[in-house]
């Protein structure tokens, strides 16, 4: 049972006219399924009674109810690049790059090549459900229930949780890492509490607050990052680019490393549609994929490359080796920003640590709307509340994840790469084969099992991707039968291909089935 129908003041539209394909055709209004915003604060349960004083304090009310045409208002285009731009331009994907030749041993030329080529793999599809938003004013875990069902959906939704908890986690650490650099006395704990109390009050007040602070938040980090490629380009540093090898040991490196880009850049992918759900719903999807494209691509490829460009140059520096033992990713930018730049250099090192705000404020304003889904009793927590619980947790697992993160972030960011790789191919070949396009969706429907898919075989196809996962991953702690003949001694990691194959090909073949039984 929908919100709407357990509050007798809710404005109630019209019956949704046909939907097609085409921008210009699609021309629907509203029915009771969306909520408008005086449904929130009805009635004197506790509910109520913690919207009501949200709605004092500017906090969005609004969950994962369906967001009413009339209610998307948001006429800017360029908050949609701004917010991943802001999102992405931050010490995090630094460290994903600096992480080639630590951990994979890999010289700048493959590392450049990997990163390029699996960052625009990886983005594609954030851009495309991107353009679901406002057509259908539904957010991503919502809309998936047209991929997954209305129960198969919870599972995904469980996945995202841990997926965008993990993701702060290991956020936070680089923040806290970067402030110890500057402040030898802070501990890392206390560095995370900062990152994370910063993180909660922009989250709390919800998407205008998100996209307000995102949309400016890039341009310091663009600066800096700026600063420290000038910096390291002025030391003459980067002499060593560490030639491009062959054989079964590079060929294992480069697969096992583009799972962890591929794994950062399609990581939005959980959330997409959820920053264009109040963008009005003419807007012209090509318009809502390029400007989210060119907000992912550009941040992710310049930040990485310079990450790998300033490891490539600590192979063969012991000032910049024993900064990175002692603090991580932000012992070697502040060993870069501070000898020459002092008091200022210190300043960019905070910023830079402080740039893991606007990282981590899509990740917790989404997990909210995750947890909405699990249950109707969940939904019925306020949204804001589910913030400050995802808050408490990710710095719970933050805290002892501090002294091992590279290796927690390498093991993290490959099996994020495979569940959303399942995620998206059961994803895709649903809209694409069995829906044909946006003419196959009834958004009104999103409230009722009956009409959504029973999603049997979705989570059959997850298991079959799983499988396709074990089989292909090559990590420290398990290397899958294909995975170990696709690389060196340790193997070379295709997990979140195979991941895509299996899941893909499964739900296509299954699928027919259950639709031509169920009619669903």
């Amino acid at each position: 049972m929908s919100l709407a129908s357990k509050t007798p003041d809710v404005e109630k539209s019209s019956t949704e006219k046909g939907m097609t394909g085409s921008d210009t055709e699609i021309g629907y209004v509203d029915d009771g399924n969306a909520v408008h915003q005086e449904a929130f604060t009805a009635g004197d349960s506790t509910y109520a009674k913690l919207q009501r004083l949200a709605g004092k304090f500017g906090v969005e009310q609004r969950g994962i109810e369906r967001v009413p045409s009339d209610e998307r208002t948001d006429r800017s285009m360029s908050k949609i690049g701004t917010l991943w731009l802001s999102a992405n331009m931050v010490v995090s994907s630094f460290a994903i790059g600096a992480l080639a030749l630590p951990v994979f041993s890999l010289g700048y030329v493959d590392t450049a090549l990997t990163i390029v080529f699996f960052n625009l793999l990886g983005i594609l599809p954030v851009c495309f459900f991107s353009t679901f938003g406002p057509k259908f004013g539904l957010r991503q875990m919502v809309l998936s229930r047209f991929f997954f069902g209305f129960n198969g959906v919870k599972v995904v939704a469980v996945f995202n949780v841990l997926a965008c908890i993990g993701w702060s986690s290991a956020n936070t650490i680089v923040g806290s890492q970067l402030l110890h650099a500057v402040n030898g006395d802070m501990p890392g704990w206390a560095g995370i509490l900062v990152i994370a109390v910063s993180t909660l009050l922009v989250c709390t007040f919800g998407y205008k607050i998100v996209h307000h602070y995102e949309r400016w938040s890039w341009i310091p980090c663009f600066i800096i990052f700026l600063i420290v490629a000038g910096e390291f380009g002025r030391s003459g540093q980067f002499n060593n680019l560490l030639p491009l090898a062959s054989g079964p040991s590079e060929a294992g490196s480069v697969l096992s490393f583009a799972a962890s880009v591929f794994g950062f850049a399609t990581g939005w992918c959980s959330c997409a549609a959820d920053y264009t759900v109040y963008q009005p719903v003419d807007r012209s999807r090509k318009s809502v994929f390029l400007w989210t494209f060119g907000g992912l691509f550009v941040p992710l490829c310049f930040t990485e490359l310079l990450g790998a460009a300033v490891m490539t140059a600590a192979s063969t520096n012991q000032t910049y080796l024993d900064a990175y033992e002692s603090s991580g990713i932000g012992g070697i930018l502040a060993t870069i920003l501070v000898p020459r730049l002092g008091r200022f250099g210190e300043f960019c090192v905070v910023v830079l640590a402080l740039s893991i705000i606007a990282n981590n404020c899509p990740n917790i304003y989404s997990v909210s709307l995750s947890l909405q889904v699990l249950s109707e009793k969940s939904q019925h927590v306020p949204r804001f509340i589910w913030t400050f619980v995802a808050t408490c947790v990710y710095v719970a697992i933050a805290i002892p994840g501090y002294e091992n993160f590279e290796s927690y972030l390498e093991n993290f960011m490959s099996i994020i790469a495979y569940w959303l790789a399942i995620y998206e191919a059961i994803s895709l070949a649903e809209h694409i084969i069995f829906r044909r396009g946006f003419g196959g969706y009834r958004p009104e429907d999103y409230m009722d099992a009956s009409k959504l898919p029973p999603g049997f075989v979705a989570i059959t196809a997850f298991c079959f991707g799983v499988m396709g996962a074990v089989l292909g991953m090559a990590q420290v702690w398990f290397v899958g039968p294909i995975g170990q003949l696709c690389g060196g001694e340790f193997g070379g990691d295709v997990g979140f291909e195979l991941a895509f194959a299996f899941a893909g090909i499964s739900y296509v073949v299954l699928r027919s089935m259950e639709k031509s039984y169920f009619k669903r």
